[in-house]
């Protein structure tokens, strides 16, 4: 299969990742597309690939004779993605952009008016969905990409390379893509996530995150008969959610700069329920978004009483530039195989996190790199051919030992 097929393929698995579950893969359907890449992988010929209990395929493709010594690159990409937009029965379909608005469906358009970033992209051709569920490019893109490079080196012989470390991850889109990573016998010096966006992108820097679930405990009484007796909770959540700065979301923010972003508000008079994640690069505004929400509950138990409004802060990942600024070579060598390629490089800050913001505080530096799509999470998503068959150009510049 060439990238184009392999994506088409492994977009076929519904692989939704569940917040609620406690699991690990959190969805049933994660283990569905891991088995089937533990298969492919021992096709394609790499080594020692096993399929562990937690849903994370690893496999190796050994050093070529006389380049054992050389580093040891692993190459990430994660199977689930958001549960923000259904990720089930999707229809993917190939277009050549000639540029103007993408007419997905009736009521559906991607409007280039609206995304200008499109006028990169004309001549190009475009996977696009049929307006009613996500792509998948994040990022079984990223699986596609890696998996074609690894093809390459395996019928390449001749072309010099270190060890290669492949794993594929379950349930990064809700923050748990490393929570049972084998980093011990993982065994790469190095490692790159191929889980970013349009072409040319490297990212070494992200938010500091935290993720916040919010109960509000109401008081239901009769409506004809509740003066000065009901607590109504969905309005104590709404007084909580009115408290928080309105510049300081994720419509209103880009750059570095950080949010508190509502992710689910529901509930009845007797009892709300609140999940919300904050986000910011700088470490120190970060913290003081905690403390401001955790002030802001604190608050609410004075005003409507103690016990009415509990909040679980959880801390998510951090900003890995703090290791990564030591780390110049890993990202240069990236830096180098775009260059080489012709692709011009941006380096921007990741305004949310991947797989490589946890593993590089868990010894494995891990910069993140493009995929070549576009839209993630929503209808409107995209992924341009071109960019992947590109990226797979990139991965094997990048592995090859010089």
């Amino acid at each position: 299969m060439n990238t184009t097929e392999r994506f088409l393929k492994y977009v076929s698995f519904e692989t939704t990742s569940d917040d609620y579950s406690e699991t690990c893969p959190s969805s049933e359907k994660e283990w569905d597309l891991a088995r089937y890449l533990e298969k492919e992988m021992k096709e394609v010929g790499l080594t020692d690939v096993r399929l562990d209990e937690y849903g994370y395929v690893y496999g190796y493709l050994n050093a070529t004779p006389g380049y054992e010594k050389a580093d040891s690159i692993g190459l990430l990409a994660h199977m689930d993605t958001s549960n923000a937009v259904s990720g089930k029965d999707i229809k993917p379909r190939i277009l050549k952009y000639e540029g103007g608005d993408i007419k997905l469906n009736e009521k559906v358009s991607i409007l280039a008016s609206e995304f200008p970033e499109l006028a990169k992209l004309v001549g190009d051709d475009l996977i696009v969905t049929d307006g009613t569920t996500l792509l998948g490019a994040d990022d079984k893109a990223g699986i596609a990409e890696i998996m074609a490079a690894v093809e390459y080196f395996v019928a390449h012989p001749e072309v010099p390379h270190g060890r290669l470390c492949i794993a594929f991850t379950p349930d990064e889109e809700i923050g748990r893509g490393t929570d049972h990573f084998d980093v011990e016998n993982f065994g790469a010096d190095y490692a790159y996530t191929l889980d970013g966006a349009a072409l040319g992108g490297i990212e070494v820097e992200c938010f500091n995150a935290a993720g916040a679930s919010i109960k509000i405990n109401g008081v239901s009484i009769h409506p004809g008969s509740a003066k000065n007796k009901m607590k109504n909770a969905v309005l104590v959540g709404n007084d909580l959610l009115n408290m928080l700065p309105p510049a300081e979301a994720p419509a209103h923010t880009e750059g570095y700069e950080g949010f508190y972003h509502v992710c689910e508000f529901n509930g009845s008079e007797q009892e709300a329920n609140i999940v919300l994640i904050i986000r910011d690069h700088d470490r120190a505004k970060f913290e003081k978004k905690k403390e401001f929400l955790t002030k802001v509950c604190e608050f609410l138990n004075v005003k409507y009483g103690a016990g009415t409004v509990e909040l679980t802060l959880k801390d998510s990942y951090r900003n890995m530039i703090e290791i990564l600024k030591d780390k110049q070579q890993v990202v240069d060598r990236a830096v180098n195989a775009m260059e080489k390629l012709g692709v011009k490089v941006e380096m921007l800050p990741i305004r949310g996190g991947t797989d490589g913001a946890s593993l590089t505080f868990k010894g494995i530096p891990c910069p993140n790199l493009s995929t070549g799509g576009g839209n993630y999470h929503g209808v409107l998503e995209y992924l341009s051919i071109q960019s992947m068959n590109k990226m797979v150009e990139v991965i094997i510049e990048l592995a090859t030992e010089k």
